[in-house]
């Protein structure tokens, strides 16, 4: 039996599905490796550096980027702003949203149209988002002071605060992120087996009891997956304070993110800037470690 020629190779090879697999995600892979891996190498080579890109010089310093960070104070503030964001908008986020999503979980006319309305939030930009909210909570003519007028509470300074501000971003973003939290919801609870309330309600269970013990539990991933998604995108927090008040009044709402920002792109010490990435990584990573540790115990997967 003859053997093919190298032609022959060649041409079985270009037909296979194999070849035309690896034809198709070239081109991603090769965009990911050059906007994705080597950004993240060349910080993390920059983060031992002190880099300016504003000369040729870049001496090798190894340790100080991240030395300087411990002394750092507004590190430290930035730090604390962005866990006390965190821990708001997470929880936050995930409550109103679930609560949206049961109360659109039934029938009932113009559902649809409800339903829409909730995701509306996820498509409008953070740039509209800013200036809607900035406006609500306008100290001198927002509608929020105005009802508080009206109701005799005291007016508030809301972003020009210290000690307000980054609760005001809190609820700018929870606002925002409602609708993704609802269509996860919404979707979760679509899957909950209708037998098992029927069942629930048989046995004399009450709905809040019904929806603590059968439906709650159910939800679990959804939560678990929400829980570690919104937190990631909480440490992440950049646009919405960059758009409001500018990590400002007296950095009360500097987060890392910005903080990392306002070291790169206006001061120009990018090797700093890179060390409070890599932080930021690192506590990222040990927090979502320590999520799906903790969801692993309260977590029900219905096989």
């Amino acid at each position: 039996m003859r053997r093919p020629g190298r032609a022959g190779l060649v041409r079985r090879a270009l037909d296979s599905e194999q070849f035309n697999g690896w034809a198709f995600v070239t081109p991603g892979v090769a965009l990911i490796l050059l906007f994705g891996a080597v950004p993240i190498v060349w910080s993390a080579v920059t983060s031992f550096q002190k880099s300016t890109l504003l000369g040729s010089s870049t001496p090798f310093v190894g340790l100080s980027n991240y030395r300087q960070m411990v002394h750092d104070p507004i590190v430290a503030q930035a730090i604390q702003h962005t866990l006390i964001y965190t821990a708001i908008f997470v929880p936050g986020t995930m409550i109103v949203g679930l609560f949206l999503a049961v109360a659109m979980n039934r029938k009932i006319r113009f559902i649809s149209f409800y339903r829409t309305a909730a995701y509306a939030t996820m498509a409008i930009s953070t740039i509209s988002e800013a200036i809607v909210f900035i406006w609500l909570f306008d100290p001198s003519y927002g509608i929020v002071n105005y009802v508080f007028d009206k109701v005799g509470l005291p007016q508030q300074q809301f972003l020009n605060s210290p000690s307000e501000a980054l609760y005001v971003i809190a609820v700018m973003t929870i606002w925002g992120w409602t609708g993704f939290a609802v269509v996860v919801y919404l979707a979760a609870l679509q899957g909950v087996p209708q037998t098992l309330l029927e069942a629930a309600a048989i046995d004399g269970c009450g709905p809040w009891r019904t929806f603590r013990k059968v439906t709650l539990p159910l939800l679990s991933p959804a939560s678990l997956f929400l829980a570690v998604w919104l937190t990631i995108n909480a440490l992440q927090l950049f646009d919405e304070v960059y758009l409001s008040t500018q990590g400002g009044p007296l950095n009360a709402t500097t987060v890392l993110v910005y903080y990392l920002y306002e070291q790169a792109f206006q001061n120009f010490n990018f090797g700093y800037a890179s060390a409070i990435a890599y932080f930021l990584f690192l506590i990222t990573i040990v927090i979502t470690v320590i999520q799906f540790w903790a969801g692993r115990r309260f977590t029900y997967y219905r096989s």
